[in-house]
């Protein structure tokens, strides 16, 4: 996949208010944690995340959406009457049906002729979301388009730990590790040909994205529902960790060569690359297995944990605003996705 007229043009974000730390999530686990003997500290000492965040109880997914889509038309300026597609990507949605971006575009006030749908695919749907408005611009089908996602972890991560204490067992504990991790946040990515006079210094040119996928490995992490009584069901989450780990590694190892054949950048060129954010062992060892010295990544796991679809994007954003990407860097943006699914997109900052 390569562009010639596709620019980000705002990464806007809205971070969950609630605060809560690692600690204050194992004091929740003290039967576990006291049954075999693990030390308190052990899930940030595991992961490298000490916090993340959580929106309020009751909190409706797309009215983060809505906020984050609305401080990127404020700072942009645009008309939302110039959008040709509102996308909405998070892995949590509002309903399973109509389109949670369809409360979106209509609090917005979009156009009839604007495109409303959502993409569905893991941690990569921003990604996926991007590159599915990038086509539409590239073939000149529209000149603008909106992708917003909002993601929940407060639910998943409460259900998982009641069912860590109501089976307290080390295979449990190990495949729930993973959803602990989980933050909250929205964000808002615009992007448009490059045509508008928008009041913003944000004009990212998508130079291009390298896909590949390993769908043999699709049962590796799994969020969903599992029956637990005639016609009753609950939530669940399990993720093979080391596994997923050492597989979602081998895949990035070959999209990476991809990315940099298709690029014509040998890893010397690359400036600057934004990680989807999972935690310490992942960011050491993505970054080991494609040659990237660690000072060339911008890391938001500690504080933030993994907000699934919306990490990268406002990792990305939250770099720009500390000077880290600097205009004119080569920038790659790395996401990994259960499925297992790999992107890259490759932007002149």
């Amino acid at each position: 996949m390569k562009y010639t007229r596709v620019f980000i043009n705002s990464l806007a974000y809205e971070l969950a208010p609630h605060v809560v730390s690692s600690s204050v999530l194992e004091s929740r686990l003290a039967p576990l944690y006291q049954k075999y003997r693990i030390p308190m500290g052990q899930l940030a000492a595991l992961t490298g995340i000490e916090e993340r965040r959580w929106w309020p109880k009751g909190h409706q997914l797309s009215d983060g959406a809505i906020t984050a889509a609305e401080k990127a038309i404020a700072e942009t300026d645009i008309s939302v009457d110039d959008l040709g597609a509102v996308v909405y990507t998070g892995v949590c949605r509002d309903q399973h049906e109509p389109a949670t971006a369809c409360r979106i575009a209509a609090k917005l006030g979009v156009s009839k002729d604007t495109a409303i749908y959502d993409i569905s695919n893991a941690c990569l749907g921003v990604l996926s979301g991007i590159l599915d408005i990038a086509n539409r611009i590239e073939l000149g089908q529209i000149k603008a388009g909106l992708v917003v996602s909002c993601e929940s972890a407060r639910h998943i991560v409460d259900v998982t730990i009641e069912d860590m204490l109501s089976e307290p067992t080390m295979q449990n504990y190990a495949q729930s590790l993973a959803t602990l991790t989980g933050g909250s946040g929205a964000v808002a990515v615009l992007i448009t040909d490059g045509s508008f006079d928008l009041k913003t210094d944000r004009n990212h040119q998508l130079l291009g994205a390298s896909h590949l996928s390993a769908p043999e490995h699709n049962n590796l992490c799994q969020w969903g529902l599992k029956e637990v009584g005639p016609q009753l069901y609950r939530e669940f989450m399990r993720t093979d960790a080391v596994t997923l780990l050492k597989e979602g590694v081998s895949l990035a190892k070959d999209t990476w060569s991809h990315f940099l054949q298709q690029r014509d950048w040998m890893i010397e060129q690359v400036d600057k690359v934004i990680c989807h954010q999972v935690g310490a062992a992942n960011q050491k060892q993505v970054l080991t297995a494609l040659n990237i010295p660690p000072e060339k990544e911008f890391p938001t796991f500690k504080l933030l944990g993994n907000m699934g679809t919306v990490s990268l994007p406002v990792t990305a954003a939250m770099a720009h605003d500390d000077g880290f990407l600097k205009k004119g860097d080569n920038v790659s943006f790395l996401g990994i996705g259960s499925g297992l699914n790999c992107m890259m997109l490759g932007l002149k900052w």
